[in-house]
């Protein structure tokens, strides 16, 4: 298990402090030049104010990283990105790009979206490291190392203090008495990241490319008890989201779409959907991130109109 510890901007850091009850951040990075490898899911990423001020000032769970339009960080994660408008929020970004863009550039910028943020109140900041250097970008920590087992103690005892939730549990450990990490379920908007890029920013059904008309759908809504997991999402144009939410349109256990003859019935209309009825959908080549077919059965049996 490892944890990584990378310089905060310090704006950042006060505007999402001061913010109740944040289940997920965009620590984002102003530019898109290089991806964010140092961890896996559900590692510990913990942020540090700039030198002269050393201290680590909070941290989070790390969720996925991904490079996307700044305008698409913005309407995913809103003040979640550390800035109250997607003007300041460019403004921010703007102090650190080398490459400076007008105010309708739609830069792409990096995004290491984090679970179960925490932010530490002053009396309970965490003096940085020794060997962390002062100006350097950050660091990657083994937890089970003697540096990385004293950082995890600063952090639990920081943790209790400021009674903050349990990203880390004491009890928790793997079959060799080393730490791990309890990793809660997604947010919304790290749910939709993940989605989009796991889709490969591609409509599931149509192809479509244009990624301010797609979105990331549940096969079974939150509102159902469905979760913010990979096999519970599509990545569907705007049209064909609305039409699977309403049951006019499900997929069998084959990937197979299949359109609901009410679509005729109800608007006299919809013949661009029908050609599409009994085609096989895209799917991840990956097993586990493909939708569920427990799910897939569940929305047939339940949303589907028939």
């Amino acid at each position: 298990m490892k944890a990584y510890v990378a310089v905060t901007d310090e704006e950042w850091y006060d505007f999402l402090s001061s913010r109740p009850d944040v289940d997920e951040v965009n620590f984002w990075r102003p530019s898109a030049e290089t991806s964010f490898r140092a961890l896996k899911p559900g590692e510990l990423f913990l942020f540090k104010l700039r030198a002269p001020a050393n201290w680590i000032v909070g941290g989070g769970i790390f969720g996925h990283f991904s490079m996307v339009p700044v305008s698409l960080a913005w309407d995913t994660f809103k003040e979640k990105n550390g800035a109250p408008n997607l003007a300041e929020l460019r403004r921010r970004i703007g102090k650190h790009r080398r490459n400076k863009q007008g105010d309708t550039e739609n830069y792409k910028i990096g995004c290491i979206l984090l679970e179960q943020p925490f932010f530490f109140p002053r009396g309970q900041w965490i003096r940085a490291p020794k060997d962390l250097a002062l100006y350097g970008p950050g660091k990657t920590y083994d937890l089970t190392s003697e540096s990385g087992r004293a950082l995890l103690t600063q952090l639990r005892e920081a943790l209790d203090a400021s009674k903050k939730p349990a990203a880390l549990s004491a009890e928790k450990t793997d079959l060799h008495g080393d730490p791990i990490l309890v990793f809660s379920r997604l947010g919304q908007g790290t749910f939709r990241i993940l989605v989009t890029d796991t889709y490969q920013r591609r409509c599931a059904i149509t192809g479509e490319k244009v990624l301010p008309v797609l979105e990331a759908a549940h096969i079974k809504p939150v509102s159902e008890g469905g979760d913010h997991r990979i096999e519970n999402g599509l990545l569907l144009r705007s049209d064909i989201h609305t039409l699977f939410d309403s049951g006019y349109l499900t997929i069998a256990l084959d990937f197979k779409l299949s359109v609901s003859r009410r679509l005729k019935r109800d608007f006299d209309n919809g013949e661009q959907y029908f050609k599409l009825n009994e085609q096989k959908i895209w799917v991840p080549p990956r097993t586990e991130q493909r939708p569920s077919t427990e799910l897939l059965k569940w929305h047939a049996d339940t949303i589907f109109l028939g």
